[in-house]
């Protein structure tokens, strides 16, 4: 006869649930898991399946009662560490999305705007296109199976414990945050430089010839040169597109070891 005493029945749900939660805050978050398009079933589902390959192999975890309050801080801790990680890719999509936005509004395009069901807000169509392109990237490279070994290694570099985080983590996360503006530009940058150009042209003219209207022909052809520019840059984007997914992972490996308990920022 199998008896199970609640000491190890404890032992048992905790290995299971402290790393669940920390998987699901990443899968809630990230792109494109966290898309409100899927189902919560289904990421319900994945967490389950990966918490259940991922608990066996993980460190031996702390010996209490999970429904105690030290059992409920960890939880807790686990899910911030999660959504950290997963915040960390968010980051990089929102830097592609501003790339959008900018060259959506220098085109003149700013009225074309849809719903958004990533953010839950209204964004322009080549903001939208360009994050369909990131995302196509993201899963044609495999880069989420990278962000899920990025999420398994979290559990050596970072394991659970009571202890509490680093905040050297956190400043990882606020210095990539600040490449957002920096590296939408910079994937915008061509394109808000050919339509610079076109405006400067477009105002020659209309110096040169006062009768023109401008009106009536700059908006089309700032269209025309936007559409132009993005067909021909499409090729060369998957590079800065790919190193910004790149960096978003690397970012989750520095969080997670930064964040490690002893660690001091700087």
């Amino acid at each position: 006869m199998i008896t199970l005493t609640s000491a190890e029945l404890n032992t048992w749900i905790a290995a299971f649930l402290w790393p669940l939660t920390r998987i699901l805050g990443l899968i809630a978050v990230a792109p494109p898991f966290g898309n409100p398009s899927v189902p919560i079933t289904v990421k319900l589902s994945l967490g389950v399946m990966l918490a259940l390959i991922v608990a066996p192999a993980i460190p031996a975890m702390p010996a209490m009662d999970p429904t105690s309050f030290a059992g409920l801080l960890i939880l807790g801790q686990q899910l911030i560490i999660g959504l950290s990680m997963g915040f960390a890719m968010r980051l990089v999509f929102a830097a592609i999305e501003l790339a959008g936005e900018v060259t959506g509004l220098t085109m003149g395009f700013g009225f074309a705007t849809f719903f958004d069901p990533q953010t839950r807000g209204r964004s322009s169509a080549i903001s939208q296109f360009l994050v369909l392109l990131a995302t196509m990237l993201f899963l044609s490279t495999n880069a989420h199976l990278l962000l899920l070994a990025a999420l398994t290694e979290s559990f050596t570099t970072l394991p659970v414990s009571a202890a509490p985080l680093s905040g050297a983590g956190f400043r990882e996360m606020a210095v990539l945050g600040g490449k957002v503006f920096s590296s939408g530009l910079q994937l915008a940058l061509p394109m808000v430089a050919a339509l610079l150009i076109t405006n400067i042209a477009l105002g020659i003219l209309t110096r040169a010839a006062p009768q023109l209207n401008l009106f009536g022909i700059g908006f089309p052809i700032t269209l025309s040169v936007g559409f132009l520019v993005l067909t021909l840059s499409l090729p060369f984007l998957a590079t800065p597109m790919g190193r910004l997914l790149a960096d978003g992972i690397d970012a989750i490996g520095k969080f997670s070891a930064a964040a490690a308990p002893g660690r001091t920022s700087r």
